[in-house]
């Protein structure tokens, strides 16, 4: 677990990394690529107790840390390992769970997220937050049951562009993550989708077709957020969009 600098959390933990989407915005591919890239190969799979296979080898599991931490480049892993070291931090943190992964992607066992709730419940002093770009696998965990309604559980969607679906919850707390802010975004019958943060943001990178937004795009969703009595969350690389001071609202302190 790593202190973060992700402006509205104070750590990152990532007992899942790796991903199965094909996002041309991600800096997490970068980076698994930069320090892992593909160290084991399937073939030493069975001749190591330490790692499994799942999904028909689309998916591992390590016991053991390996001496790099993505040895299977950005092939979805589950770190069995590092499963208790939210337990071994006494002092409360918010903690961003997967900043190196979705771990709601549609090839992540149920298992898998069991077992990271379970994580999570043994370490309550924590808050946690969760964000997917596949916020339907939040209905189907919450119709089997398996869903938290615990109050330190944040469950959050991440939506770039109008099209994008994002969860909400009368039973949850939910939030949506407008980043990389890619274009106009109204936020249609907002009072009827009420979320209870909505975190802002522009891309990051040198991408040739990097988009940088326009003011009037995040005027609407503040504008939005404000009718309603939503928190907003601007990053600060919205700085050169907006000007100074940015919002910078939590939830939970609105709570307090």
């Amino acid at each position: 677990m790593n202190q973060s600098k992700i402006e509205w959390c104070d750590r990152t933990w990532n007992p899942i990394t790796g991903c199965l989407h094909d996002c041309p915005y991600c800096y997490a591919r970068g980076i698994a690529r930069r320090f892992g890239e593909k160290r084991i190969t399937g073939d030493c799979v069975p001749d190591m107790p330490h790692i499994k296979q799942v999904n028909n080898g689309k998916c591992f599991e390590l016991t053991e840390p390996c001496k790099t931490p993505y040895p299977f480049g950005f092939s979805p892993t589950l770190h069995r390992y590092r499963l208790d070291e939210p337990q071994r931090i006494k002092k409360p943190q918010t903690i961003f769970v997967g900043s190196m992964a979705d771990v709601f992607g549609e090839w992540v066992p149920d298992a898998w997220i069991e077992a990271v709730f379970e994580a999570c419940a043994a370490a309550p002093q924590h808050r946690y937050l969760f964000l997917t770009k596949n916020p339907a696998r939040y209905i189907e965990l919450a119709e089997k049951g398996l869903l938290p309604d615990a109050l330190n559980f944040w469950f959050g969607s991440t939506a770039t562009t109008q099209a994008d679906m994002f969860w909400w919850s009368n039973l949850h707390n939910s939030f949506v993550s407008i980043e990389p802010l890619l274009g106009e975004f109204q936020l249609i019958d907002y009072p009827t989708k009420k979320v209870d943060w909505v975190i802002i943001g522009a891309e990051t990178g040198n991408r040739r077709d990097k988009i940088v937004p326009e003011r009037a795009w995040v005027e609407n969703i503040v504008t939005a957020c404000r009718e309603v009595g939503i928190p907003v969350f601007m990053k600060s690389n919205l700085a050169d969009v907006w000007g100074e001071p940015l919002v910078q609202e939590f939830p939970w302190e609105a709570q307090a």
